[in-house]
């Protein structure tokens, strides 16, 4: 019991190390010893709570996945003006804060990881359906309330989570030193029109 223990104490403290390096060094250049440094704790330790890299690489996936669904994160449904929650709804997910959940590095190196390997494939699939069937649930009560006009909930959801994605993408390669906000907040006001007007 105690062992089990020790391991939920130290394997969080581990993989937020692994990201860090993760971050500072890259997929090809983040080993278990620098891990172990980072961590300040012996390489050996790292081998007996998670036996291989792979395992580290797994469990990090599912962490990093866990702070997209942290509930604070979506905070909105204090908010009782069913307008103001949604505009607030629609601030967070084309946020800067969102968007750099995880570092765009990380996330960008295990999105490659998920073409080569089903089981972050899967768990990627995971999250994406998570998020997609977060906005249906989202988007029907605002339908509910006529706040928008969406006849295809499972359509405009899928297509909010690709225009996401996306923002990221285009920060990274298409906006020339633009601060992200400026294409995100194009991006979010062209999508509220498209819901309230029933394009979708």
């Amino acid at each position: 019991m105690r062992k089990n223990k020790n391991a939920a104490l130290r394997k969080p403290d581990i993989l937020e190390s692994y990201y860090q390096v993760l971050i500072a060094e890259g997929l090809e250049g983040a080993s278990i010893g620098k891990v172990a440094n980072q961590t300040g704790i012996h390489p050996s330790l790292i081998i007996h709570y998670f036996k291989t890299k792979e395992n580290m690489k797994l469990e990090l996936v599912d962490l990093l996945i866990e702070k997209y669904e942290s509930p604070t994160m979506l905070d909105v449904d204090h908010i009782e003006d069913d307008e103001a929650h949604f505009n607030a709804l629609m601030d967070i997910i084309f946020s800067l804060k969102w968007s750099r959940t995880v570092e765009p590095s990380v996330h960008f190196a295990f999105y490659y990881l998920s073409l080569r390997d089903e089981r972050i494939l899967d768990r990627f699939k995971v999250m994406f359906k998570w998020l997609r069937d977060y906005l249906c649930h989202k988007l029907d009560y605002f339908n509910a309330k006529g706040v928008v006009r969406v006849n295809d909930t499972d359509r405009a959801a899928e297509y909010i989570v690709t225009l996401m994605e996306g923002l990221e993408f285009h920060s990274q390669f298409l906006a020339d030193g633009k601060p992200f906000e400026a294409f995100a907040e194009v991006a979010k006001k062209s999508l509220m029109r498209s819901l309230k007007a029933g394009d979708f």
